[in-house]
């Protein structure tokens, strides 16, 4: 009898959930953070690279320093922008950020 109180209880064997769970989580919370910052980070960057590829003369746009001008001369990755006036600036494509006609007139 008292060797029967003395043994170690049988441990249960661990099921398939309590094995892989540590894994189940991991991979859905890198679901939930592709779903969450991954894709709509890319769709906007799409969104930005055609926005950017369809510039023609004559547009409106604004820089990602804040300035606005008329598009003139269109070149594979730069752009010559008219200020005011007589003053034109080279500004890398890449740093359009916005066409003015998104914009809603201020009152």
């Amino acid at each position: 009898m008292i060797e029967f109180l003395q043994a170690v209880p049988a441990q249960p064997q661990p099921g398939f959930m309590q094995q892989y769970s540590f894994l189940i989580m991991i991979g859905l919370m890198v679901l939930v953070f592709w779903l969450l910052m991954w894709r709509p980070e890319a769709k906007r960057r799409k969104q930005m690279q055609t926005f950017r590829e369809g510039l023609k003369k004559g547009d409106k746009i604004i820089t990602a320093g804040g300035i606005y001008g008329v598009v003139k001369e269109v070149k594979e990755t730069t752009l010559l922008i008219e200020v005011d006036g007589n003053v034109t600036l080279r500004v890398d494509k890449n740093m359009v950020v916005a066409d003015t006609s998104d914009l809603q007139p201020q009152k």
